[in-house]
């Protein structure tokens, strides 16, 4: 669950990258949201949550919006589309920028992206991340999002 006492550093993290963080009452809808209520949305430049949406799927949909290209940033509203290749990308950048965000690192991140049901070949998201993500970190890598320390570039795709 996304804690309220993250929202400034979330929204600075965002930010850093040009993507606005809003977040809606408890009881409102998030726009952009693609699975519905609570999951974090997208429309343009802007990412919504309620207070109740869980961090993993803020920093995934935020991962989208970083690895989607121009084009498709300025027509974005609630599917970021992409391919099984920009899938593993976003995945794996939501675990690095997990690092950025004091007391909460990747051991929570993997935690909560399992809890949540995403699925990987090897099982758990710690075992995909460390033993089966190159060719995420690879992709990453050729489009200048990452270096090669695993360092974010604070860079989005162009």
């Amino acid at each position: 669950m996304f804690i309220l006492a993250e929202e400034g550093i979330v929204r600075e993290l965002l930010g850093r990258f040009g993507l606005d963080f809003r977040i809606v009452s408890q009881d409102a809808p998030i726009p952009g949201s693609y699975w519905g209520d609570p999951e974090a949305g997208l429309v343009g430049d802007c990412l919504y949550a309620q207070p109740a949406t869980p961090l993993h799927s803020i920093l995934h949909e935020a991962c989208h919006w970083i690895c989607l290209d121009r084009s498709r940033r300025e027509r974005l509203h609630t599917d970021a589309g992409g391919d099984d290749a920009e899938e593993n990308a976003v995945c794996y950048l939501q675990v690095l920028l997990a690092d950025a965000i004091p007391g909460v690192g990747r051991a929570r991140l993997f935690a909560d992206m399992d809890a949540w049901g995403y699925s990987f070949r090897l099982g758990s998201t710690r075992d995909w991340f460390e033993r089966d993500a190159e060719d995420a970190r690879a992709w990453l890598l050729a489009e200048g999002l990452i270096d090669d320390q695993d360092r974010p570039t604070w860079r989005v795709r162009l």
